[in-house]
């Protein structure tokens, strides 16, 4: 009979820490949007969440524990970053304004978004920064944080554009706030929470399928940091084709889960040639995932099923929240 196996192998881990950061803000300016706020600002560290400001609230807060001590330590630090929420919440409106009147769009639904943010390699003290725009989903108009230039994507951003062009003391600030303050805030940040940011957390993997003839999907989850790669490889070559990536997606946790999907009939034949393997930053060593018929999760039998559930919750919706092995006692 059929027993859940599940290989990994994992060979001697030699842990360095991340060396890369990122600070990120994402600005939202919305109409018409029942039961939402029309003005959000959601700061992330390291692709999590670690503050919110809503037009509802009109006050910035913390969103994960360390960041909630750092503000008892710090109050005057998030007392700035409320009234930057305000003054930013107004000049967003009055741009998603304009720009309805510019694109004739009267009524309806209509979103203006702006995204900033650095990154910083504590190792190389390298700094990158970007700042861009978009309206209704697409994009509208972008700085080039190296030329300090700015790029219009749309006929109707030109008139922001020259604005902006123009503008001599806006621009001064901006390369002070993209050298200095945003980089500045990105180290403080990463001091304060080393404990969690510079962690690093080897995932579960699953490899799962729904039907017999279905993709076989590799599913890595509760990994840390989010900077991590998944892939097939075959007889120890990667393989391109046949295979569809995921994209890595956050966990309520604080941690990060991925798929990669392999087109491929498991046969006797197949069996032990493919593997799923998987690469934390941070961690020199891979884990791999052999692919045979008896490691598989499937939705294909409901009798003597086990459902597994990681994390505590369905982390893969393509698979209706039940995570099914034929799974039987030996006799």
């Amino acid at each position: 009979m059929n027993m859940l196996f599940l290989l990994m192998l994992i060979v001697q881990m030699h842990r360095t820490l991340p060396v890369t950061h990122s600070l990120q803000y994402f600005h939202t300016a919305s109409s018409q949007i029942t039961n939402f706020p029309d003005y959000v600002v959601v700061a992330y560290i390291d692709d999590i969440e670690i503050g919110h400001y809503d037009s509802n609230t009109r006050k910035a807060e913390a969103k994960q524990e360390w960041m909630k001590k750092f503000a008892t330590v710090d109050p005057e630090h998030f007392l700035w970053q409320t009234n930057l929420g305000i003054r930013s919440e107004v000049k967003d409106k009055e741009d998603l304004e304009s720009l309805q009147k510019r694109f004739n769009h009267t009524e309806g639904l209509h979103i203006y978004q702006r995204m900033k943010g650095c990154e910083w390699n504590d190792e190389t003290d390298e700094i990158k920064s970007w700042r861009q725009s978009s309206y209704d989903g697409e994009d509208f108009l972008a700085l080039d944080t190296k030329t300090w230039t700015w790029t219009a994507a749309k006929p109707q951003a030109f008139p922001m554009k020259h604005t902006l062009d123009h503008d001599q003391a806006f621009m001064t600030y901006l390369k002070f706030y993209h050298t200095e303050i945003c980089v500045q805030n990105l180290k403080k940040y990463v001091n304060f929470g080393r404990d969690v940011l510079m962690r690093t957390d080897l995932p579960k993997v699953f490899l799962l399928q729904k039907t017999p003839s279905s993709p076989v999907s590799c599913f890595a989850t509760g990994f840390y940091p989010s900077s991590a790669t998944l892939f097939w490889r075959k007889d120890g070559k990667d393989l391109q084709e046949n295979v569809v990536h995921g994209k890595v997606l956050p966990n309520p946790d604080g941690t990060f889960q991925m798929t990669v999907d392999l087109n491929v009939d498991v046969t006797a034949e197949v069996e032990g040639k493919y593997e799923c393997v998987f690469q934390l930053s941070g961690v020199k060593e891979d884990l791999v995932t052999k692919l045979e018929r008896r490691s598989i999760l499937s939705n294909a039998s409901d009798e003597d099923n086990v459902k597994v559930t990681v994390g505590g919750r369905c982390s893969d919706p393509r698979y209706h929240c039940h995570c099914h092995s034929r799974h039987t006692s030996q006799k």
